[in-house]
């Protein structure tokens, strides 16, 4: 059976609203000769007559009656469907986001961020998911946003930069390294917490290091940045973190700059292709950069 034309739906809405075929083609910019051959059309798809002559003029059929409310509705809610969105009121946003970061961020940027969403979408919940993995299976899985350090991402997914940190060193206040000029040498010879989400042994600071002729001793390995910072403060391990992402875990304690050249890291936020043209999600990102972005 073949499909119907839906542009039909169209010419009919006009003709009823009409009952004039002039009328209707100067609407719908046709010839009289081509709107006599659309109303043949529906005629025959319909198996009606819908407008029959009446003296001078043209007056609907019972089944033309019947149709018009309903063919009014259907066109109009077509034409809502290919407009584009609403322009977005935060205001009156419901809605629960998703948010998956590593350890730090929401210590360090949920506040301002909360803060920002709150005060002008306060329909708006974030749920914030802890990144246990370096991989964007959840973006496909539903979550909204996600937020860490990406080797790279697959085509479905987009990116963008929200800063670059640099990795320092964190020791308890009284630890030897809280005093005088930290050397390679003196950074090699303290005994270190490493952090690897994959249990592995180095990282890119152990490759740094060694570039400077030097090894450190790494004696415990921790899955996340706070438990490292946690290890520091209460004993005289060194933690070895990325400097602004960690910033509230390490408040009260003392940290250095590294005394070799060490790799930085870029902070990413990444999302699903199919939420990029939305105008909730987007507006949920403008928030984002604009607490990660925030002097401070």
């Amino acid at each position: 059976m073949a499909r119907p034309d839906l542009n039909l739906l169209v010419t009919l809405n006009v003709l009823l609203e009409e009952g004039n075929v002039t009328r209707a083609g100067e609407r719908l910019a046709l010839s009289p000769s081509a709107m006599s051959r659309a109303l043949g059309r529906l005629r025959r798809a319909t198996g009606d007559p819908l407008l029959v002559r009446s003296g001078r003029g043209l007056v609907p059929t019972p089944r033309a009656l019947e149709l018009r409310d309903r063919v009014r509705a259907l066109v109009g809610d077509a034409e809502e469907v290919l407009r584009p969105a609403a322009q977005l009121n935060p205001a009156t946003l419901t809605r629960s986001f998703s948010v998956r970061s590593s350890d730090g961020f929401v210590e360090r940027f949920g506040p301002d961020l909360v803060a920002r969403v709150g005060a002008e979408a306060p329909g708006v919940r974030l749920r914030f998911l802890q990144r246990t993995r370096p991989d964007t299976k959840a973006l496909r899985d539903g979550v909204d946003l996600e937020i860490g350090v990406f080797d790279g991402v697959p085509p479905e997914l987009r990116s963008l930069p929200l800063f670059t940190d640099r990795f320092v060193g964190v020791v308890r206040p009284a630890h030897p390294l809280s005093t005088g000029n930290v050397t390679t040498a003196r950074y090699a010879a303290a005994r270190h917490v490493h952090v690897s989400r994959r249990g592995l042994n180095e990282g890119p600071i152990d490759e740094a290091i060694r570039g400077a002729g030097r090894h450190r001793d790494v004696v415990t390995i921790v899955d996340s940045f706070g438990a490292a910072v946690a290890l520091a403060r209460a004993t005289d391990l060194v933690a070895t973190i990325p400097r602004r992402h960690t910033e509230n875990l390490w408040q009260g304690m003392h940290s250095f700059d590294l005394p070799f050249p060490a790799p930085k890291v870029t902070v990413s936020l990444t999302w699903h292709v199919r939420l990029d043209a939305d105008p909730a999600h987007r507006w949920l990102r403008e928030r984002v950069v604009s607490a990660c972005r925030a002097p401070g």
